[in-house]
């Protein structure tokens, strides 16, 4: 049992609405409930009919002979409430409002509070509303209004959750290479949302794939808590999440009444649970049906096989566009290959094997196909050869495929350049054997990045990095309640007992501690002010870098403590060069801390080169991340340069991740930039921090550039 049988497996159904009339909502949602065979009782509900489409129809919910668990209500809005509050009278469990809830010259209370409001107190389950409703195709419960194909069939394992109606029909209306079991348009999502029926899905027998079409995650929560259950099973979700734009996100808030969240958060969440994200839905598409398919990844990367030598240039050069890794065949595979193909051709992935052509054209290439997959390197393979005329496949292509997949055990892929015209029964039929045919190379390649990404975050470790002495973690939880600002002292005692390297440096108030201090660090030294309310310290002169010597450091603090005041910070001067990355902690109002790392410096912005991730995370993960920034190629050896010591930022990271972790409710915003890494190492030179008030943040310590 789930707790949402009621609303997607109900024993019976009533229809508010129903009619004969073509074209109408309320004899569409009856049809639908027919063709899907609904093993339960219907309940067509309307005071003009006696009988609609056969069935006996009744005037009111007073009216029915037994109390019916889900109503679906087909009837305009200005109807609805009376209909509703007749409906929870009745005890319905569950309901399905696909109307959008808007009356002309209504008054607040809107009329969609007032439905959530009924909702909310009779704590009935609700799909919808301004949505499409849903089909559970294990079950045959189709509750639409709208047509779809009828053959559906029973069962299936992909699931698809969509909130937007057209991106749901979209799909599965013309889709019939995925064979379906549940299929869900949420609507505004009022007493049920998208994590909800994740949890159903991710129960249904058989599920082997799931995909979302998402505008926002309006309990985020509850929505990793799925994702972090699909992980548990190992059943891959594939995310096409919408609104990147802000004038998306804008559209997205007015069309659905949704809070857009940064992308960059969304990219953070996807990544730390192993979803899988696209960019259409071309892409979401091919991704389930490769997802679909029966056979594991092997280790490994992608192998292919073509009889053209332009469209292998084509699949190499969009691979590498998509950063989709390409199989490197052992000297034993191109030993066997170089003997099954024709004189000139080269034993290389991808392989180009059209040679002479003739009557033994297509063994051979079966046969090469076989020894490309049987290479320990590759992870999964395709057939790269082009529809036949009208649209069809040549049946011989079938045959690589199993050739490949009988040599092997791996997944195997019939993929088109681009799609053909008409459509051929083989292509389904074949795909539903385990052995999917597609169409469009780039839809490929980024289904097969999702296959092998999928595959990796499975087996990534995971592991809690190691949390600092419970006191410290108390003793900064308290200090930042408080609300005092720290000086940028203060900000990198706070950083540097969690762990992350900071330039040692004193606070001083007189000349005697200022060259103690210096004498104790070592010249050169950074003299800055610490006076409190300074937001700006270099533009009201407090600021003195490179102090060579302890004449140099009377001057500049003769002039700091007459101009500004004696309190001061003097600070080890990084003279060393190196990479200046940075790290940061955003609060996003949907998913609460999250940390960016990546290229830093006076250019941080212009450069925008940083990922995102939730914490905590180890620093494995977090050398992963600075391997997918745009310039990460400068994170080796510069010419004539020793290289700069990663490994050693990375663990900072992981410190840095864990005291956001740890103060995640005091904290607001931090941002250390730069972190200067050479081959001496890691280490801070500044930073800003900002905690949390109940009401607005605070500002603890203020940026500025050594």
């Amino acid at each position: 049992m789930h707790r949402l049988d009621p609303l997607l497996r109900p024993r019976s159904i009533a229809v508010v609405g129903a009619s004969s009339r073509e074209g109408a909502v309320g004899r569409q949602t009856l049809e639908n409930l027919m063709a899907g065979g609904f093993p339960g009782a219907i309940y067509p509900v309307n005071p003009g009919r006696s009988q609609v489409l056969g069935l006996p129809c009744f005037s009111t919910f007073s009216a029915l002979p037994k109390t019916v668990d889900h109503a679906v209500f087909c009837i305009a809005d200005t109807h609805l409430e009376p209909a509703l509050d007749a409906a929870i009278e009745h005890g319905i469990q569950a309901a399905t409002i696909m109307s959008n809830l808007v009356l002309e010259d209504d008054q607040a209370p809107l009329l969609q509070d007032r439905i959530a409001e009924r909702i909310r107190q009779s704590g009935i389950l609700l799909c919808g509303a301004n949505g499409m409703g849903f089909y559970n195709f294990h079950d045959g419960v189709w509750v639409c209004g709208f047509d779809t194909r009828h053959n559906h069939p029973r069962g299936g394992n992909v699931a698809l959750i969509s909130q937007s109606g057209a991106g749901m029909s979209g799909i599965i209306d013309c889709e019939e290479r995925i064979e379906f079991n549940l299929a869900v348009s949420t609507g505004q999502e009022l007493a049920v949302g998208m994590h909800d029926y994740l949890d159903f899905a991710l129960d249904l027998p058989g599920t082997r794939a799931i995909g979302l079409f998402m505008e926002t995650a309006r309990d985020p929560k509850a929505l990793i808590s799925a994702f972090e259950k699909a992980r548990r099973l190992n059943i891959p979700i594939v995310v096409l999440k919408v609104g990147r734009t802000e004038l998306a996100a804008r559209l997205a808030v007015s069309h659905s009444g949704a809070i857009a969240g940064r992308d960059a958060s969304y990219q953070a969440v996807f990544d730390c649970h192993g979803v899988q994200r696209v960019n259409d839905m071309d892409e979401l598409t091919t991704a389930l049906i490769m997802f679909a398919q029966p056979h594991p990844v092997g280790p490994g990367a992608l192998a292919a096989i073509h009889d053209s030598g332009g469209e292998r240039q084509h699949l190499i050069d969009l691979a590498d566009e998509l950063e989709v890794p390409l199989a490197r065949v052992s000297s034993a595979t191109e030993a066997q290959l170089q003997s099954i193909l024709d004189p000139g051709l080269p034993a290389v992935n991808p392989l180009d094997a059209w040679g002479r052509g003739g009557p033994d054209a297509d063994r051979l290439m079966e046969r090469a196909f076989a020894a490309l997959m049987s290479d320990p390197d590759s992870a999964l393979g395709a057939v790269v050869h082009d529809r036949a005329p009208l649209g069809h496949i040549y049946r011989e292509y079938i045959g690589y495929l199993r050739q490949g997949h009988a040599a092997s055990g791996k997944p195997v892929f019939l993929v088109a350049n681009r799609q053909g015209t008409g459509a051929d029964p083989a292509v389904i039929e074949t795909t539903r054997e385990g052995f999917p045919v597609l169409d469009g190379l780039r839809s490929f390649l980024v289904g097969a990045r999702c296959l092998l990404n999928f595959r990796d975050a499975m087996i990534r470790p995971r592991h809690a990095p190691e949390r600092p002495d419970p006191k410290i973690i108390q003793h900064w939880r308290k200090r930042l309640a408080a609300d005092v600002a720290l000086d940028e002292f203060e900000a990198g005692q706070l950083l540097s007992d969690f762990g992350v390297p900071v330039a040692s440096s004193q606070k001083i108030s007189s000349l005697k501690a200022a060259l103690g201090a210096a004498e104790h660090i070592g010249f050169p030294v950074a003299l800055k002010t610490l006076e409190p309310g300074i937001h700006h310290k270099t533009a009201v002169g407090g600021v003195f870098l490179d102090i060579e010597n302890a004449k140099a450091l009377e001057e500049a603090y003769t002039k700091l403590e007459a101009s500004l005041g004696p309190s001061a910070l003097v600070s080890r001067m990084v003279t060393e060069t190196g990479l200046e990355l940075m790290l940061g902690m955003i609060r996003d109002e949907q998913f609460g801390p999250v940390v960016l790392l990546g290229f830093g410096g006076t250019q941080v912005e212009a450069l925008a080169d940083v990922k995102t991730a939730l914490a905590p995370f180890s620093a494995h993960d977090a050398r992963g991340l600075l391997d997918q920034l745009r310039l990460r190629n400068l994170l080796g050896p510069a010419r004539g340069q020793p290289a700069a010591a990663i490994g050693q930022f990375c663990l900072a990271a992981e410190r840095f991740s864990v005291m956001v972790d740890c103060l995640a409710h005091e904290l607001h915003e931090v941002d250390v930039n730069p972190l200067i890494v050479n081959a001496q190492g890691c280490v801070a030179v500044d930073a800003l921090i900002v905690g949390r008030t109940p009401d607005t943040p605070k500002t603890i310590t203020t940026r500025n550039t050594q």
